[in-house]
Formats: C-alpha cells, structure tokens, sequence
C-alpha cells in the first residue's frame, strides 16, 4: 500500500498522494495550491491530518518534523494547588487548551511546570522585549541548560527558548517546523490579528494559552480555542485573594467636574449621542468596529466620532483628579505606589508635579530595568505608567494602586490592579480607581467591580 507523503514548505503541510489513493482535498484544512500543482495545509492542522488519516487506516510517509536536540531533563518548580490543578486540566485536555487565572497566580510557574513535565522542545512567544528577559530568566532559575532567545536582535534558538510576537512571527516560517510545545503568553492578544500567523504556521501538536483576561468576543474566543484549545482552567482574583493573592481594598473615588469641564462633556457626549444611539438601536447587538465604519461615512457621524473622543479628554485628568492624586500620594507616603493614566501625556503630567518616576515607551529598556530594580528596592515609592506596566511585569513591592483612567477598558483594567495583587507577608493591597461623576465612568467602575469578582 502506497503511502501519503506529508512535507515542510514555509508553515505549510504539502501532501504529495499516491497514485489511486484518496483524495486530499477530503481532508480538514487541505486545499488544491496551483502554483505548485499540490495540496497544503497550513501547518497547525498537522496533528488533525495525522488523527483524520490514522482513523481512516491511511498509511503516512510524515517527513514533516526535524529530529533536533530535546531539552535537558529537569524538575518542574513546586506548585500550589491550584497551579496543580491548572497543568492537570491541560494535560487532561491532550495538552492543548487556555489556562485562565489572574495576574499575580503564577501563571509563568504553571507553564514552567508544564514544560518539565512534557519534557517537549518548546517555544514561549510573549508580547515584549522585557517579557522575554524577564521568562528567560526565570526558565534559567530551573532548566539546566541555555535558555534561547528571539527578539531584540537576538536568533538565538535552543531547545527551549522565548521570542517576542514580533520575532516569531518574522521568523514563523523557520521556527514553525522545530518545536513540539507552542507555549503562548498573554493570549488574549490572538483570535483576530495577523499575529495569528506565528500560531497557523507552527507544528506544534501541544499548545498552552496563558491569559488573566480571555476574548470577550465569541470570535475570537473560538479562532483562539481552534489555535490553541479551549479554556480548560478558568480562576477569578476573589478566588485567590486573601491565601493565594494579596487580600485587597477597592475604594471608588467620585469626583466631580469643574463646570467649564462639565459644559464639555455634556455637549461632545450629546453630539456623540446623536448618532450613536439611532444606530444602536437600528443595529442591536452591533459591535462598536460597525459603528465606527458606519460612522466614518458621514460628515455627522465623523463629528460624533470627534465628540467621543473630545468627551474622554475632558474626564481622563479633570481639576479634580489632579488634587485627588496628590492627596492620595500623600497619604501613601509609606507605601509603593502604582498610578495608572489614560496616556503618556498625563503620566508625564504626574510625574512633573510629584517628581516621582514616569515609566514609559519611551524609557529605554536599560533605564526601565533600573527603574523596576530602585522601586523594588524601595529607592522609588511611586511609578507612573500608561500602557508599560499592563501586561506581565512583575512589581510585587507595589501595594498600592491609583487608577487614573485608561483606554483598554475592562481587561486592561483587571491587568493593572493584578500588578499590586502579588502575595507578601502582611501585605494587604490597596486599589483606588478615581472616577468622574456622572460620566460614563460610572457605569465602567460599577462593571469592573463585578470584573474582579468573575475574573
């Protein structure tokens, strides 16, 4: 019996039948590429061919996998039981699937424990430059071997080894053929993008999600559950808090505009009402992407947009916000302090008028690192940030966060307070969020405290 030969080409599964055999184009994924008169498959529905195949008794001539070096054996970092739990569920589910918990779990140990139990060649894609140092580091602590890295000049490939999104997917088309676990970090950010590439163009038959904050949106929850797997572990922070993470205050502060900035607000936001609320309810159920494209073809709607965005600037750093966070610092003078703002433009605000550390995109990464290592260390009480601090840097000497405002909405929200939420002894953590009243700030703050109790 002839066999069906499976190649590597550029992220892709060719399949070469033989002749009489079946048809390939029968086959999830497989469709007719007449440039090279072949059928392909992108490479991430590899191991559905293999499963398809083998249950139809197929005989495969797979030529698909590189024999390269496995990594050193060694012991996966102690757990928690929870953490425990998580890899078991991942396990259970084929190694394949999302592991939900929030920031500060240990999310990076879960993978880690995943990793050393596998004993797989695996590549960890994270968002930044930072984060690869930061995951390169902690591997080192318990892999006896070199740690490779991509990104920031680095093509340093090893057995085990971290990459930024942008390097893996630059690089897709090699690294997608020499690893067997894709571990992916922050994956929130796939389901919807072309960064789904670094995920489409990978073998990897195993493949671990690491998220605090999945998809909302039922796309791309399930393009993500179709790359990596579905949730298959899903904890919130009130079900960690006070054992596993720090036990925390939430305190709402409602503050009133000005009436100059009151006059603002009031006449954008009608503006931007006008518009909005016809189409809404015209379009139930519309996503805010539709409006924005209906919007954008006409002189009212294009005015709305601009009453929108008018209407946010007014409420992202008011008088009264101002005076709040210098009391708020000043009644924190002890403690180490994250403010949390809408933009650079009112971080840089801050820091001019307390002098304390603005941490930006603008801070090289030498200078970031000092500045996380003096602010550990107790040399810096207060940081400031934007976006930089959102998403994966540890802080756990913060205990206190000022919650400015923001852009991201609800999961940039639940990122930014999981910074103070990393257990010490005695340490109970404090999380301010200042909101304008009467404003749509309300409804946000009103929703988020709900967030935080259903992760």
């Amino acid at each position: 019996m002839s066999a069906l030969l499976l190649s590597w080409d550029r992220g892709t599964v060719v399949l070469e039948p033989a002749p009489g055999g079946l048809d390939p184009g029968e086959l999830p994924g497989v469709l007719w590429d007449p440039r090279v008169r072949r059928f392909r498959a992108p490479a991430w529905r590899h191991r559905e061919l293999l499963a398809t195949l083998e249950r139809r008794g197929e005989a495969v001539d797979d030529r698909t996998r590189l024999v390269l070096q496995a990594p050193l054996p060694w012991q996966s970092p102690p757990l928690r039981a929870y953490q425990a739990g998580a890899v078991a569920a991942w396990e259970a589910a084929g190694r394949r699937g999302v592991i939900v918990l929030p920031t500060g779990s240990g999310k990076t140990r879960v993978a880690l424990a995943a990793m050393a139990g596998s004993g797989l060649r695996t590549l960890c894609v994270v968002p930044t430059r930072v984060l690869v140092e930061q995951w390169a580091r902690v591997l080192g602590q318990h892999h006896p071997g070199e740690v490779g890295r991509f990104g920031d000049g680095s093509r340093d490939e090893r057995p085990l080894t971290i990459s930024t999104y942008a390097s893996a997917l630059i690089h897709a088309e090699r690294l997608g053929q020499r690893f067997e676990l894709l571990v992916v970090d922050e994956a929130h950010h796939f389901g919807g993008g072309g960064m789904d590439e670094i995920l489409e163009l990978s073998l990897a038959p195993a493949r671990l999600g690491l998220t605090a904050t999945p998809p909302d949106d039922t796309a791309r929850l399930l393009r993500l559950s179709d790359l990596v797997g579905p949730v298959v572990y899903q904890l919130a922070i009130d079900d960690l808090a006070g054992r596993y993470l720090a036990p925390y205050e939430l305190v709402t502060l409602r503050l009133e505009l000005s009436e100059p900035e009151r006059a603002i607000y009031e006449a954008e936001r009608a503006c931007f009402e006008r518009v909005h609320r016809p189409f809404a309810r015209h379009n139930p159920g519309a996503r805010w992407q539709e409006f924005l494209a209906a919007a954008a073809r006409s002189v009212e709607g294009r005015r709305a947009l601009e009453g929108w965005r008018r209407s946010r600037e007014v409420v992202a750093f008011t008088e009264a916000k101002r005076a709040a966070v210098g009391r708020l610092l000043l009644d924190h003078c002890t403690s180490r302090v994250l403010v949390f703002t809408p933009d650079n433009a009112t971080a840089y605000q801050v820091a001019r008028a307390h002098l304390v550390m603005p941490f930006t995109c603008d801070a090289g990464r030498a200078e970031r690192t000092e500045a996380l290592r003096r602010f550990s260390e107790g040399e810096l009480r207060v940081l400031v940030s934007s976006q930089v601090l959102n998403e994966g840097l540890d802080v756990p000497a913060a205990d206190v966060a000022i919650v400015i405002g923001g852009r991201g909405g609800d999961r940039e929200y639940l990122q930014r307070v999981g910074r103070v939420l990393r257990p010490a002894p005695g340490k109970r953590a404090r999380i301010v969020q200042l909101v304008s009243a009467g404003t749509f700030e309300e409804g946000q703050a009103r929703r988020r405290g709900v967030w935080l109790a259903a992760g």
